[in-house]
């Protein structure tokens, strides 16, 4: 998922999660406003009634209240919660709305009633398809009947189904509000996003067009964040500009200063095996003094040809596969005690610089030697507008956790064996860069005990034209 994605997702979650909650509280906000003002307006009604009552009034309910509210005035013979709510007190006077119903409380509401002289609640009366829910106002009053004062209660109350619409309502066209401006967000959120990332992208795609040796970018103008990573990349980039000089420096020093007292080394051996007489152990010590020269003179070239690596001209021509690999045969298999098996087609060619190209399949051809080849293939394959070159030998294999290091300096195999043989561990290294120098690219196959195939591909080219 990219960074513009996660933002924008990001962004939405926020928003949406800010929608939520305002949606919530204003909902609970407008309930709370509407259930109010009907709660003081039972109220007043029942201050009215109360009022009516005291004056002695006769049919206050239909004179002292609006059609709207459901009330009744009943009379309690007897204070006993359990029986009030299975049949209420006894009615006296009844508002049209109710007609033949009447308003009954649950047992615990007619406690409360009794204890605290007033109580809130819920009542349904029944309906066709489905019950009339209403807020209702119980109050304790007192009747004057014939002349006694009796007690009684006062019920008012009122349908809610109009603020359960309209809270519905609400909910809906504040859903329908949130969808469209969370849409509305999303794309301007990724507008935005993809605005302000468009510095970066356009870094990472600076920084992936970089070579080997990279370069400073361009500093964009002003002090955001992205000027300020420019900046830092650019000041990382200028230390690795001179770690690299550096060491390239190095590397040609050092080959330089080493060749003359190695060659020395070389000479003054020779010429001691050759004029001196020796007894057996100087012979033998000598042989190793000049061996061991001839493994740092190796060492030596390689680091010289490393340290030009980054720098190689190439000039690439069209070569005949099969001429190269040929010519590679015949220089090892004077030396070579196993076999050495070509297979190319005759007219293919590769564009490329001659004498690399031949240092690359010597370099491969001498490590499956070393590893103790008795058969080696060298193949060519055409894939159109590549060409595949296929060194495989029967040795005795890399195991699979060296094969992802074999192309990094200096890396080694195995340490003490590779000294012995004369590795430097710099051969592989300077094959892959001579390859990458001519836009190709190696890669390695094997099994331990059955072999090693190293395989490369380089841009295939047209026969060079007959000469006139």
């Amino acid at each position: 998922m990219t960074l513009r994605t996660r933002i924008t997702l990001l962004t939405a979650g926020l928003l949406l999660v800010t929608l939520l909650l305002l949606g919530f509280a204003l909902e609970g906000l407008l309930r709370s406003f509407l259930y109010r003002n009907l709660r003081a307006e039972l109220l007043e009604a029942g201050n009215q009634v109360v009022r009516l009552l005291n004056l002695g009034g006769q049919a206050l309910l239909e004179a002292g209240l609006p059609p709207s509210l459901y009330a009744e005035v009943q009379l309690l013979p007897e204070e006993d919660p359990a029986l009030l709510a299975k049949e209420g007190g006894i009615s006296l006077q009844k508002s049209p709305a109710l007609g033949s119903q009447r308003l009954v409380l649950k047992e615990r509401e007619y406690e409360t009633l009794l204890k605290e002289g007033e109580v809130w609640a819920e009542v349904e009366l029944p309906r066709e398809d489905r019950p009339l829910r209403l807020l209702v106002y119980a109050r304790k009053v007192e009747v004057n009947l014939a002349g006694a004062v009796w007690k009684g209660v006062f019920l008012v109350g009122k349908p809610t189904e109009d603020l359960e619409a309209t809270l519905e309502q609400f909910g809906r066209i504040y859903a329908g509000t949130a969808l469209l401006v969370l849409l509305l967000a999303l794309l301007l959120a990724r507008s935005l996003v993809a605005r302000a990332l468009e510095p970066l992208e356009w870094l990472a795609r600076r920084a992936e067009s970089m070579p080997d040796r990279p370069e400073p970018l361009p500093e964009p103008e002003g002090n955001d964040e992205v000027a300020a990573l420019v900046r830092a990349l650019n000041g990382m980039i200028t230390r690795m500009q001179k770690a690299l000089e550096a060491q390239t420096r190095f590397l040609q020093d050092a080959s330089h200063e080493l060749r003359t007292p190695v060659t020395a080394i070389l000479g003054h051996v020779g010429y001691l095996l050759r004029r001196t007489p020796l007894t057996e152990t100087q012979r033998e010590s000598l042989e190793i003094v000049r061996r061991e020269a001839e493994r740092m003179g190796k060492l030596v070239s390689d680091l010289l040809e490393l340290s030009q690596s980054g720098t190689w001209r190439i000039e690439p021509v069209p070569i005949r596969v099969l001429d190269l690999l040929e010519e590679v045969k015949e220089e090892f298999a004077r030396s070579f005690e196993g076999e050495i098996l070509v297979e190319a087609p005759e007219e293919l060619y590769v564009r490329g610089d001659p004498d690399r190209l031949h240092q690359v399949l010597a370099n491969l051809v001498s490590n499956a030697l070393k590893a103790g080849a008795k058969r080696v293939w060298l193949r060519a394959f055409d894939l159109g507008d590549r060409v595949v070159v296929r060194v495989e030998d029967d040795g005795e294999g890399i195991p699979p956790e060296h094969l992802p290091h074999l192309f990094e300096r200096f890396y080694r195999v195995d340490k003490a064996r590779d000294r012995e043989r004369g590795g430097s561990g710099l051969g592989l290294a300077i094959v892959k860069a001579i390859l990458e120098a001519h836009g190709g690219e190696i890669w390695v196959e094997s099994q331990v005990g059955q072999g090693t195939a190293f395989s490369f591909s380089l841009p295939s080219a047209a026969p060079p034209p007959p000469p006139r």
